[in-house]
């Protein structure tokens, strides 16, 4: 598996699924539940997040308050999240979903292919699982499932 391309085909999905959607529709909810497609956008941010704390343990560790916050019992993590960003304009959103993406693209350019797909090494995402594994189900699929929700929203706008 080649995680850099994984990551860069994810990333591109979401932009091609937002390219020339209506100003006036990035709030609208609907799009994903009562969430808008800044929401989801919001949404997206927060796991980029996630996985530059998750990449960080892999690298001499750091501080990691979105992992703790993502892992935490209670299922808060996702709400909590699009509400940090509720005041923040879709500019500023996206620019935190790129610029926090361009962070993940770095660190990951550090780790070897064998760390990548050695199991065990995410304890509390599961001990038959690799950080390869994480990155396509935890982010390449969740991309995809979300930029088909806003590719289904943009057709209901129409």
């Amino acid at each position: 598996m080649n995680a850099t391309d994984i990551l860069k085909y994810g990333q591109m999905t979401v932009l091609q699924s937002i390219d020339g959607f209506p100003e006036t529709a990035w709030e609208s909810a609907g799009a994903c539940g009562v969430w808008s497609v800044k929401d989801i956008i919001a949404h997206l941010t927060s796991y980029e997040h996630v996985l530059v704390d998750v990449l960080a343990t892999f690298q001499g560790g750091g501080s990691t308050p979105y992992l703790a916050k993502f892992i935490e019992p209670g299922g808060q993590f996702n709400d909590a999240e699009v509400a940090s960003r509720k005041e923040k304009s879709i500019k500023e959103v996206l620019a935190e979903f790129n610029d926090t993406h361009t962070q993940v693209m770095a660190m990951l350019a550090q780790l070897s292919p064998e760390t990548l797909r050695q199991t065990g090494t995410l304890p509390w995402y599961g001990m038959n699982y690799a950080l390869d594994d994480f990155i396509v189900y935890a982010h390449y699929g969740h991309k995809r499932e979300h930029s088909a929700q806003i590719a289904a929203f943009r057709d209901h706008l129409k």
